[in-house]
C-alpha cells in the first residue's frame, strides 16, 4: 500500500494538519494526511467559533496566503462580527460563529479535492529516524511509512489525560484515545517535552433552557467576511447568541467541589491558558467579582447543542449540574456533554528554527499545539507555515520566512522559537509592536504577493490585489491633489462640529479629521462622481480613509520596522560558540548557546539579552 516514499507525512487531522496538509499538497509536494478519524478533520473540539482579538487578523492572514481557514469559516458560517470597531482600524478583529458539523464537513471535501494529499485513518505510534533525519512514521497496525519529510500536529492528544471531578482517563478529547509513543520517540533521540493543560465547557440543550431571561447579542447589520475571494459571499441571514452572567450564589455551590477539582487537589499540575481560565480559577483568583459574563452560542443552523462560553470547567458533573442550574435561564438545564479538563504534551518551541524545522532532526516540523499555542488560529498559522517549508526543503528552495512587521503570523513563530513558552500561547493585539501596519484590511496587500510566488495564490487573487492597491492610490492622489471651496465643504463641516475653513483646502487635509469619516467626504458632488467614474467600492473607501487618517502613524511604524530590518540583515553563524565572547553577560551567554538565534535582531528579542549584550554581539560579527 504504502510503497512509494511521500514528500510529507502530516501526522493529525486538526487546524494545523489540515492547513499543513494542504499548502504542502498544492506547492506541489506528494503528501499523505494521517489521522486517527478521517470523520473529524479540522474538529473544533472547543468553541464552534473562528477570530476575535489578533486571532481575527490570523484567519485573514492564511487566506491571504492562499490557505482554507478563512473560505472554510465564511462557508459555514453562522454569525459575523467585526469586534472592536469603535477603536482603531489597528485593533479591528472579525469574528465567525460557525456550524461545528458543517465546517468540519467542509474542511474534509476541501481537502479531497485537493491534488496530491492521499489520506490514511491510523494511529501513528512511533517514529523512524536515521541518525539526525527523519525518514518516516510507524502506525498502530504495524506499517511503517516513509516520508522526505514529517510534520507532527499532534495538538491535544499526545499521552493525553481527561479529567471530570475525580476520574480520569486517557483521551485526545472527548471520545477520543490519546496518542501514546511519538512522545516517548522524540524524547529518547533528545528533544525537551514539557505538559499543558486547557478545558472546555459544558454542552448544553437549547430546548432546555429560557432565552428570554437572557441577552441577545445578535451579528452585525452589515456582516463583513474573512476571505479575500469575490466568489466566497457575506452572510444574509445570521443566528443570534445571547449572554447572561453568573452569581455569588452560583459561585458557592462551585466552590463546594473544590476538595474534588484535579485544579485544586494537585492533579493537575500542568499550566493552563491565562487568559481563557476555567470557572473555577476565575472565582479562585476574583474572588471579589460578584458574577462573570457567560456568553451562549449555537453549534450550527438547526442542532439544539449548545456551547456554553465562559464556563470551562473540570469539576464534578453533580457541581457543574448544581451550579448551572442557578444560572439566569438554565434553571432546567439538560446537559448534553459535561465540561472537563485535558492535559498533554507538548515540546518547547525554542527547539524550533523560524521554519518551524526542529533543530535536532532535519526534515521534521512541529506544528499547532505540540508548540504550546492555544487556539484553533493559532495552530492553523503554523500548519500553513510548516506545510510551506516542507514543501520548499523538498524542492531544495529558500525557506519561507515572515517578519514580524509583514505578519501576526511572523509574531507569533518568532515569539514562540526565540522566548518560548510556559503557558499555553494565545495571540493578542498588543504582541505585535506593528499592528497598525498589520491590520485585518490589508493582509491581502501585504501577503497574497508573496503567495503568489510560491504558487499559493491564483491569478485571479493577484488580480484583485494589484487593483485594491491601485485604486486605493488613484483615491489617495485624488484627495492630496484636489482642493474644496469653504462654501462647499463648511456646511458639512459644521454638521460635524468640526472648525471651518475660510480658503480652500486640499481634500486630504479635511479628510484627515478626526470628526469627519468618508461618508461625509462623499456627500461632495466632485468626490461621488470620481468613486463612480473609477468604481471604488466600499473595500477602497475603508482602505483610503485609514491610509488618510493613520498616515502619521503608519509612516512612524515603517521607519521603525526598516531600523529593525538592518539588524536582521546582520546573521549570526550557525552554531556560534558564545563562550568566546567573554563581555557577554553569564545570562545572555546560556540563552543565546541554548536559542542559536539566527540574527542580531532575533537575539535583542530573547529575555535576559540587554541592549549591552547586543552591542558586544555588533562589534564582534564586525558592525
Amino acid at each position: 500500500m504504502f510503497s512509494t516514499e511521500y514528500d510529507v507525512i502530516v501526522v493529525g487531522g486538526g487546524h494545523a494538519g489540515s492547513e499543513a496538509a494542504s499548502s504542502a499538497a498544492n506547492m506541489g509536494a506528494h503528501t499523505l494526511l494521517i489521522t486517527m478519524s478521517l470523520q473529524n478533520i479540522a474538529q473544533m473540539s472547543c468553541n464552534p467559533a473562528m477570530g476575535g482579538i489578533a486571532k481575527g487578523q490570523i484567519i485573514r492572514e492564511i487566506d491571504a496566503l492562499g490557505g482554507y481557514s478563512g473560505i472554510v469559516t465564511d462557508k459555514t458560517a453562522i454569525q459575523f462580527k467585526m469586534l472592536n470597531k469603535s477603536k482603531g482600524p489597528a485593533m479591528w478583529s472579525p469574528r465567525a460563529q460557525s456550524d461545528r458539523m458543517r465546517f468540519s464537513e467542509c474542511w474534509k471535501l476541501m481537502l479531497e479535492k485537493t491534488e496530491k494529499l492521499d489520506f490514511y485513518q491510523d494511529n501513528v505510534t512511533g517514529l523512524v529516524f536515521d541518525n539526525d533525519k527523519i525518514v518516516g512514521v510507524k502506525t498502530a497496525l504495524g506499517i511503517e511509512i516513509k516520508a522526505k519529510t514529517v510534520i507532527i500536529t499532534a495538538g491535544t492528544f499526545l499521552n493525553g489525560l481527561i479529567h471530570i471531578g475525580d476520574k480520569t482517563f486517557g483521551g485526545g478529547r472527548a471520545g477520543e484515545s490519546a496518542s501514546i509513543g511519538i512522545t516517548e520517540d522524540l524524547v529518547k533521540v533528545g528533544f525537551e517535552s514539557g505538559r499543558m493543560k486547557t478545558g472546555t465547557p459544558p454542552r448544553v440543550d437549547a430546548r432546555s433552557l429560557d432565552f428570554s431571561k437572557m441577552i441577545e447579542q445578535p451579528g452585525d447589520q452589515n456582516p463583513e467576511k474573512f476571505s479575500y475571494l469575490a466568489s466566497v459571499k457575506p452572510l444574509t441571514k445570521q443566528r443570534s447568541c445571547y449572554m447572561t452572567y453568573t452569581s455569588k450564589e452560583v459561585h458557592d455551590l462551585l466552590r463546594t467541589g473544590f476538595d474534588r477539582s484535579p485544579m485544586f487537589n494537585g492533579r493537575i499540575q500542568s499550566i493552563g491558558p491565562r487568559y481563557c481560565p476555567s470557572i473555577e480559577d476565575k472565582i479562585d483568583r476574583f474572588a471579589t467579582k460578584e458574577r462573570h459574563q457567560l456568553f451562549i452560542e449555537p453549534e450550527g443552523w438547526n442542532t439544539v447543542e449548545i456551547y456554553v462560553n465562559g464556563f470551562s470547567t473540570s469539576l464534578p458533573e453533580d457541581v457543574q449540574d448544581k451550579a448551572l442550574r442557578k444560572v439566569v435561564g438554565f434553571e432546567n438545564v439538560k446537559f448534553l456533554r459535561y465540561g472537563y479538563a485535558i492535559e498533554y504534551d507538548f515540546f518547547p518551541p525554542t527547539q524550533l528554527m523560524h521554519t518551524l524545522e526542529t533543530k535536532l532532526i532535519k526534515n521534521l516540523y512541529f506544528a499547532g499545539q505540540i508548540n504550546g499555542t492555544t487556539g484553533y488560529e493559532e495552530a492553523a498559522a503554523q500548519g500553513l507555515m510548516a506545510g510551506i517549508n516542507a514543501a520548499l526543503n523538498i524542492q531544495k528552495k529558500k525557506p519561507f520566512i515572515l517578519k514580524r512587521n509583514e505578519a501576526y503570523i511572523g509574531v507569533l513563530i518568532d515569539d514562540l522559537i526565540t522566548k518560548g513558552t510556559e503557558e499555553p500561547y494565545r495571540m493578542f493585539t498588543s504582541r505585535a509592536e506593528y499592528r497598525t501596519l498589520l491590520r485585518q484590511d490589508n493582509a491581502d496587500l501585504r501577503l497574497t504577493p508573496l503567495a503568489f510566488k510560491l504558487g499559493l495564490a491564483s491569478k485571479e487573487r493577484i488580480k484583485r490585489v494589484i487593483e485594491k492597491q491601485e485604486k486605493t492610490d488613484l483615491f489617495v492622489k485624488y484627495l492630496t491633489e484636489t482642493s474644496v471651496r469653504p462654501e462647499d465643504i463648511n456646511p458639512i463641516l459644521d454638521e460635524n462640529k468640526t472648525a471651518r475653513i475660510k480658503q480652500s483646502m486640499k481634500l486630504f487635509k479635511i479628510a484627515a479629521r478626526p470628526q469627519l469619516n468618508f461618508s461625509d467626504i462623499r456627500k461632495l458632488t466632485n468626490v461621488a462622481t470620481f468613486i463612480k467614474e473609477n468604481a471604488i467600492d466600499d473595500e477602497i473607501v475603508e482602505q483610503t480613509e485609514i491610509h488618510v487618517k493613520y498616515a502619521g502613524y503608519i509612516e512612524k511604524e515603517k521607519n521603525q520596522a526598516d531600523k529593525l530590518n538592518r539588524l536582521e540583515n546582520v546573521p549570526i553563524p550557525s552554531k556560534f560558540d558564545y563562550s568566546k565572547v567573554k563581555s557577554l553577560s553569564i545570562e545572555a551567554r546560556q540563552k543565546l548557546t541554548k536559542i542559536q538565534p539566527t540574527t542580531i535582531s532575533q537575539a535583542s528579542r530573547i529575555s535576559g539579552v540587554s541592549p549591552s549584550d547586543v552591542s558586544v554581539l555588533l562589534v564582534y560579527m564586525g558592525r
